[in-house]
């Protein structure tokens, strides 16, 4: 297709660049590739179906047998092209024994292409059968005649038009398959990194938690280190008080003592006299 000059930038150097830097890192290059070639497609579907819908439009509607019938011929003339094409690209590359036997093939094909089309047309009036059914290529939007002969139809599934449209398509699903693994273990990393970051905040928080139990565990028994000193200290204080209370007890009563003995001797010495 005439697509005009491609605006990119084609260097080998940069392409090595790029290949050497995927080997370290992910660049993910494939979503802007997958993009690009789904453009491509996405215009070959939207010639396709408007090709199809002219189709409808312009040529005579047939019954569905008859529709069956011609879609069968069709199918038969695309399996012959894509023989046709391969025993070619086979010729050109040396092996002719292999080419010989594609094109056994296709004498086997053409055989039964007869037949279907004997059978379309005793199914259709003769001016009706004479007039050319097209059908859309599926692959690359172009059309295909029920009645193309065999080098029309080896120039077609040969032609690098069909064949660059089968390598895009193929490419872009195996694009897609790689997107999707690289995305697949994307998150897996991301999950892997998410479940790491919450195991270490479960451990900080554990930690965090322990050390404030440390922090309780110590301020309690600092708590009963005081409680237990100041209940001490209560019970020193009142063994001195009942210590200073029994002296002071046992310094009245000696003190007494001695006053009644005095007054004793006081008593007798007054009798004497």
């Amino acid at each position: 297709m005439d697509l005009g000059e491609c605006s990119k930038i084609h260097d080998l150097a940069l392409r090595a660049d790029y290949e050497i830097a995927s080997k370290e890192r992910d660049l993910f290059f494939e979503l802007d590739a997958v993009d690009h070639l789904e453009s491509f497609i996405a215009d070959c579907d939207r010639r396709t179906e408007l090709a199809k819908k002219r189709l409808a439009e312009t040529q005579e509607e047939i019954s569905a047998e008859v529709a069956a019938k011609a879609e069968k011929v069709h199918e038969l003339n695309e399996e012959i092209g894509k023989l046709l094409a391969k025993a070619e690209q086979l010729g050109a590359e040396g092996n002719v024994s292999e080419a010989q036997k594609v094109l056994q093939e296709v004498e086997k094909v053409r055989s039964r292409k007869r037949e279907a089309e004997e059978e379309y047309r005793n199914s259709m009036p003769a001016s009706s059968f004479q007039q050319q059914k097209l059908r859309v290529c599926e692959v690359c939007s172009a059309y295909l005649g029920l009645h193309d002969n065999d080098r029309r139809l080896a120039d077609h599934f040969g032609g690098k038009l069909h064949l660059g449209f089968i390598q895009i398509r193929e490419k872009l699903e195996q694009l897609k398959k790689t997107v999707s693994d690289k995305q697949e273990k994307r998150n897996q990393e991301r999950l892997k990194r998410r479940e790491e970051r919450e195991r270490e905040e479960r451990m900080k928080r554990r930690t965090r938690s322990r050390s404030r139990e440390r922090r309780r565990s110590r301020s309690r028994e600092r708590r009963r280190r005081r409680s237990r000193s100041s209940s001490r200290e209560r019970r020193r204080s009142r063994s001195r008080s009942r210590d200073r209370r029994r002296r002071h007890h046992s310094r009245s009563r000696s003190k007494g003592h001695r006053r009644s003995s005095r007054d004793r001797s006081r008593e007798k010495s007054s009798k004497h006299k």
